[in-house]
């Protein structure tokens, strides 16, 4: 989706979201009222049951319109603007909007009675890896090109900095690559051959969080890439046994090719604790700009 349908679709939610009228058969709108008489316990699992519930809807049509839906688990936190802006209008979007309203609804019972929810970032103790463990990734470059594996093995943990050793497989030397604590490469070109950004991420992600940065790789004509996102999404991940706690970012830009644009858009998932990355999606009317990234595995240090 392009930014300038994101922006239109934002504006129409907040300029016209309490306009909205409803035909007389269908359902008045959730209140506080109707969840009166639940315990803590109950309007905290309703609570999360709706927003996966919303989830569901919201990125069921990425089905069809890319095979690789955005899946949630349980326990994540939307941002309902951002949810609700992006996705069709017609019989999901009255969904959705049944469900927003459900949810504040829900909330507004529980906040005056029970204690919030306490957020797993402020309850991490370490660093969801440790010294010499290697992230084992898959990328797919390309529309349709072949699955490659790469490792990045972290060799230091620095204030601020995580250095790791790049391999790219058996009988080939590393190359080092460093990211700060929050995601972002430091010199990306130092890499070979893989897509980075730069200044797009910061410390302790948060619902609604508006990003901008830019991308570097050997696939981009110029070299860079201005991108934008915001974070639509947190909550618990966990790949091969470990936990991760993450931030789902949408993520639109411009790729510059020769004297054109080439417009992208995607999806980006980090750990909000240290920046590890847990999946990227790459989408673009040029198959080159295309790519898929995920972390399949974690190893052992040895």
């Amino acid at each position: 989706m392009t930014a300038s349908r994101t922006t239109v679709a934002l504006l129409a939610v907040s300029l016209l979201g309490g306009c909205a009228t409803e035909p007389s058969d269908r359902k008045p709108p959730a209140s506080a009222a109707d969840f009166a008489g639940w315990p803590c316990d109950t309007l905290g699992d309703e609570l999360v049951r709706v927003q996966q519930r919303a989830t569901d809807v919201a990125y069921a049509v990425d089905v069809n319109a890319n095979g690789n839906p955005i899946v949630f688990t349980p326990g994540t936190t939307v941002f309902w603007p951002a949810l609700m802006a992006m996705r069709p209008e017609g019989p999901d979007g009255a969904e959705l909007a049944r469900l927003r309203g459900r949810f504040e609804a829900l909330e507004a019972a529980a906040r005056p009675r029970c204690a919030p929810p306490g957020d797993p970032l402020q309850r991490t103790a370490a660093m969801p890896l440790a010294q010499g463990e290697r992230l084992v990734y898959e990328e797919r470059a390309g529309s349709g090109g072949p699955a490659q594996e790469f490792g990045l093995r972290l060799q230091g943990l620095k204030r601020g900095e995580l250095d790791f050793l790049l391999e790219r497989g058996e009988g080939r030397p590393g190359s080092p690559w460093r990211q700060d604590a929050a995601g972002n490469a430091i010199a990306p070109r130092a890499a070979h051959r893989l897509l980075a950004w730069t200044r797009l991420l910061h410390r302790d992600l948060a619902l609604g969080d508006v990003l901008s940065g830019e991308l570097h790789g050997p696939q981009l004509v110029d070299g860079t890439a201005h991108v934008r996102g915001q974070v639509i999404a947190v909550g618990p991940s966990a790949v091969s046994g470990r936990q991760f706690h993450s931030a789902t970012i949408e993520l639109f830009g411009d790729v510059p090719s020769g004297g054109s644009i080439t417009r992208i858009d995607g999806v980006m998932v980090v750990d909000r604790f240290s920046g590890v990355l847990l999946r990227l999606e790459l989408r673009s009317g040029n198959p080159e700009y295309a790519l898929r990234r995920k972390l399949v595995r974690v190893e052992p240090a040895t």
